[in-house]
């Protein structure tokens, strides 16, 4: 007889197998749970070694032994007329059968349920880590711009008696705010941020550290008829020690007063030696500044009813303090505000966002806020890039560090191509106003212009992290999957989207990527039956990544005439690559004034920090 023959009967090559098989699938569930445990790699490399070792005295004492009715016996003592060997085998397959059956349903547990969310665990970490390295590098760079001469100033606390004096204690503290903004050698935190803290009980050091700042500026508010009770401090935040307090208790007639006071012990303590006129508010009629204030607040909570009581607010402030140019300003944002809600017609929101915007200006040629809102009027309601880059030239002259306005700079730059100094603007936008969400959100779309994939999902996972529920967070991330190649991944992030038409496009895209028309076809199908009206750039993409040129064009003539605003997103984006040679390419960009020859044309001056 030959060895493999003596081999198969006694079994060997059969326990051999049967081990093999458990060895596998007991090395799997090791590895899948001990990092459960808390355990390092260490205990899973233990049970490979061990079972490793096994193996040889485990084949050897098959090959040595025999089980007989009578129990185990070695082999050469087994009368072969009584031999079971061959019973033992089938058993022994039917084990082996039974082994295989739970390690190939493992391996489909593991590889369609463990797997994802192992990846997505090891994507969101990847994104931790990376978000960790941009504070980390933004808070050095931050240092060594500022030193420790930056701040947050706090919305400020209601302590009026029935909690209905917020537009006043948050309006006062942002127009500490504003006043501080223009100092140049001061990095100041924006409202966005800033504010966003209020109600919630987190320490002050915490606070700074989530918006990497020295110091904070906080305090409360309570008023009772005619006077006004106002407690500030400053705040050391690295060793959470009072630098210094103050509590006034006047008349609205001295509010002004008591903003500059606050404002120049700011200025005092920080040691910050300013270069030109000590900061001073502008004093209008307190009842004039009352309503204005309330206005603002209104406007910002940016729903239907407060922004038409915001409009009649403001008329009732100029009314009172006709040469007043922030409530001028603030008026015509209203304005802006109001048609973009659909709450007037255009053709009345526009001539009235425009006079008041100008009005503003001719009141306070260096209110920066109000050039740089003109400038948004300009982009969106005049389509006059031209008129928009020398309006915002002018508000980063006036105020070369305030978030707000480079925002709108970076948006700008992004409209007209000059994607990396949009980028580096979206940086300087973020180190000012870090936990504004849409400063990540545009940043990531100039990445995905740029085809920064990974800098994509870097984006948009912070994004998502500070308001899970964004709208086209994850289709970004989807799209950054997708031109990486990474399919399954895209089609798993677009299972998270929550904006049906966001969903829709990345369906469309994916699984044409993909290779499934038919499911291409029926996502985009359902797209253009109910997004026709607002996605009319987004169907263009769709076509022309699946290389639909005709129609494509189509769909883009039709975005521009309904001044889509996604457009801008798109024309420099990779899905209209195939578009880019075609005859048709240029003309269109020519009769929407983005043609690189036009946009070459428009010049903005950006002025450097300070």
């Amino acid at each position: 007889m030959s060895l493999l023959d003596e081999l198969k009967r006694r079994n060997v090559i059969r326990v051999g197998a049967a081990y093999t098989v458990a060895a596998w699938l007991v090395i799997q569930i090791a590895e899948t749970l001990f990092p459960l445990f808390g355990y390092d790699e260490t205990p899973a490399r233990i049970v490979v070694v061990v079972l490793a070792i096994g193996f040889l005295p485990v084949v050897v004492f098959a090959w040595a032994f025999e089980l007989t009715p009578d129990g185990l016996k070695r082999d050469r003592d087994v009368d072969r007329s009584r031999s079971i060997a061959g019973e033992t085998g089938k058993r022994l397959d039917r084990i082996i059968m039974a082994v295989l059956s739970l390690a190939l349903a493992y391996f489909a547990f593991d590889q369609f349920v463990l797997d994802p969310r192992h990846e997505a665990a090891l994507q969101a970490e990847k994104a931790e880590e990376v978000e960790r390295a941009h504070q980390a590098g933004r808070s050095e760079a931050l240092v060594e711009s500022y030193g420790d001469k930056s701040i947050a100033v706090l919305a400020f606390r209601d302590m009026s008696p029935g909690q209905d004096q917020a537009y006043l204690s948050e309006g006062i503290a942002e127009e500490l705010l504003n006043l501080l903004a223009r100092i140049p050698e001061l990095r100041v935190i924006s409202r966005a941020s800033a504010f966003s803290f209020k109600d919630q009980s987190l320490e002050i050091p915490e606070i700074a550290r989530r918006l990497d700042v020295a110091h904070i500026l906080d305090g409360s508010v309570r008023q009772a008829g005619n006077r006004v009770r106002i407690a500030a401090q400053l705040i050391d935040a690295r060793s959470d020690t009072q630098l210094w307090a103050e509590s006034y208790d006047r008349t609205l007639d001295d509010i002004f007063a008591i903003q500059d006071e606050i404002s120049a012990n700011v200025v005092e303590q920080l040691k910050i030696q300013l270069l030109g006129e000590p900061l001073a508010a502008q004093e209008i009629d307190p009842e004039a500044y009352s309503l204005y204030l309330q206005a603002r607040h209104l406007s910002n909570q940016v729903s239907p009813e407060s922004i038409v009581e915001a409009r009649r607010l403001y008329e009732q402030a100029l009314a009172i303090e006709p040469d007043y140019a922030p409530a001028w300003n603030g008026l015509s944002v209203n304005y802006f505000r109001m048609s973009t809600l659909g709450l007037i017609a255009r053709e009345e929101a526009h001539p009235g966002a425009r006079r008041a915007s100008d009005r503003a200006i001719e009141l306070d040629p260096d209110y920066a806020p109000a050039f740089a809102h003109a400038a948004w009027l300009s982009i969106f309601h005049d389509n006059d890039l031209a008129a928009a880059a020398k309006e915002l030239t002018v508000a980063l002259k006036l105020q070369p560090n305030d978030p707000w306005i480079i925002g709108r700079a970076a948006a700008f730059l992004f409209l007209t191509g000059r994607l990396d100094e949009a980028i580096e603007l979206g940086r300087r936008e973020i180190a000012g106003d870090p936990l504004y969400l849409p400063a990540y959100y545009n940043q990531g779309l100039r990445f995905l212009a740029k085809r920064r994939w990974d800098e994509v999902i870097d984006a948009f996972r912070t994004t998502l992290r500070l308001n899970p529920r964004v709208a086209g967070g994850h289709f970004g991330i989807s799209e950054a999957l997708m031109q990486k190649g990474e399919l399954e991944a895209a089609l798993r992030e677009l299972e998270q989207e929550g904006h049906e038409a966001y969903r829709l496009i990345g369906l469309a895209l994916v699984h044409h990527a993909m290779g499934e028309p038919e499911q291409s076809d029926l996502a985009l199908a359902t797209l253009i039956g109910d997004h026709a009206a607002d996605f009319a750039s987004g169907i263009a993409a769709v076509l022309a990544f699946r290389g639909e040129a005709d129609a494509a064009f189509e769909w883009l003539d039709r975005a521009a005439q309904n001044r889509d605003s996604a457009l801008p997103e798109y024309i420099f984006s990779k899905l209209l690559d195939p578009l880019r040679e075609d005859p048709r390419w240029l003309p269109f960009l020519e009769s929407i004034g983005k043609s690189p020859a036009q946009l070459a044309a428009i010049e903005l001056e950006v002025s450097p920090p300070r």
